[in-house]
């Protein structure tokens, strides 16, 4: 079974993904801010990270430098999920590591479609 990561401060964002991932068939893990990413990371190795940006402690730019770190994640695949749509902070994102940027709001149909692609 693969493994997501949901990581993102809003409740309803993280339910909504949550119930979607899992009646795909994936096992879903859930962090509210960066350092619960990075706490997470020392147990699980996901296949999958959808990063919000915006959080409390350690914004999403800062988790995926330390993602990209770490030599057992590299296989991890990121997606970033912002409502930052300025094309320099996309740009960021990508030049981070970030294998896809996507705003908000997005479908969860396209999300899941482009999840199964990265991780085919």
């Amino acid at each position: 079974m693969k493994k997501i990561l949901i990581a993102d401060d809003e409740h309803k964002i993280i339910m909504t993904l949550e119930y979607a991932f899992r009646k795909a068939g994936y096992e879903v893990f859930i962090a509210r801010d960066g350092s619960e990413v990075l706490e997470l990371l020392k147990s699980e190795i996901p296949d999958m990270i959808l990063l919000d940006i915006m959080m409390p402690n350690i914004d999403g730019y800062t988790t995926l430098e330390e993602i990209k770190k770490n030599k057992n994640l590299d296989k991890t695949k990121v997606i970033f999920l912002s409502a930052k749509t300025k094309e320099a902070d996309i740009q960021k994102g990508l030049e981070l590591g970030a294998d896809d940027y996507i705003t908000k709001p997005y479908s969860i149909k396209k999300l899941t479609e482009r999840v199964e692609e990265l991780l085919k």
